[in-house]
């Protein structure tokens, strides 16, 4: 298995584990149950360790297929500086996700505003996640591109894509 494998294997979950933690999360808030929470404290916690996983290995991946037709490093750059975004705060959702499951071990009084807290960066993350789930996909997937009638032009000349004058 290659970069470029391992990278489309692990870079789903950050994402996904990041609107399920979300909803779970706001499942423990509105019924004020801390193992819920603590579930949604764990999502997050392993959402931030596949976003380390999938920087690991992004590098690699773009090695691959920045020299392919239709790529282009413009397309590959726009989803590296949006997952750069996403990863800290993923890394940022992990430590106060952390931070809530000591809390809520403990039962500080702390707690409550910790779960608001993880809930508000989670938002963060689900946007940023969007963004880089699409600017990810757009890499090899050239009908999902905003210039798509050109880039499936390009492909079908053999040719790069055509850049859009404004």
């Amino acid at each position: 298995m290659n970069d470029a494998h391992l990278h489309m294997v692990v870079n789903h979950f950050p994402i996904i584990g990041i609107i399920l933690g979300f909803g779970v999360l706001i499942a423990g808030i509105v019924f004020k149950n801390d193992s819920v929470k603590n579930t949604a404290y764990s999502l997050f916690i392993v959402g931030a360790i596949f976003a380390a996983i999938s920087m690991a290995t992004g590098e690699g991946a773009e090695e691959m297929v920045e020299d392919m037709p239709s790529v282009g490093k413009q397309i590959i750059h726009e989803h590296e500086e949006m997952a750069e975004k996403l990863a800290i705060v993923l890394y940022l959702l992990g430590v106060v996700s952390i931070a809530g499951l000591v809390a809520n071990i403990k039962k500080h009084s702390q707690a409550k505003l910790v779960s608001f807290l993880a809930l508000t960066i989670a938002a963060v993350g689900i946007f940023l996640g969007k963004q880089t789930g699409t600017t990810g996909g757009e890499v090899r997937h050239t009908e999902i591109r905003a210039d798509s009638g050109t880039a499936t032009e390009a492909v079908q000349s053999g040719g790069e894509a055509a850049e859009d004058e404004d």
